[in-house]
């Protein structure tokens, strides 16, 4: 599987895990606190660049409001990167992991 490919798995992941707090009402908005931040981080390690950061300010915020954790945001940036923009790839920016 190509590097693109991998960060779409990784991306439809984190929306999931997002999307959990749904499942415990009453304690979904305090998960949700804790999610936001390491969710803008990763998206900044999976989209290096002007696009990555503002994607994290993006998901930090939907993450954070009520109600919006239904946005795909992960997967909604693959998009915009891989079809809409049509970046290529360049292996030496994003963060690998090596499995051996």
């Amino acid at each position: 599987m190509s590097e693109k490919y991998k960060l779409l798995s990784k991306g439809i992941a984190y929306d999931l895990i997002g999307m959990v707090s749904y499942l415990f009402p009453g304690i979904g908005p305090f998960l949700d606190i804790i999610w936001a931040p390491f969710a803008a981080s990763q998206m900044t390690k999976m989209y290096p660049g002007k696009s990555g950061k503002i994607a994290a300010i993006i998901v930090f915020l939907e993450e954070l409001s009520p109600g919006l954790d239904i946005i795909p945001t992960f997967t909604l940036t693959w998009l915009y990167v891989f079809v809409w923009k049509r970046e290529k790839i360049n292996p030496h920016t994003i963060e690998a992991e090596i499995v051996e």
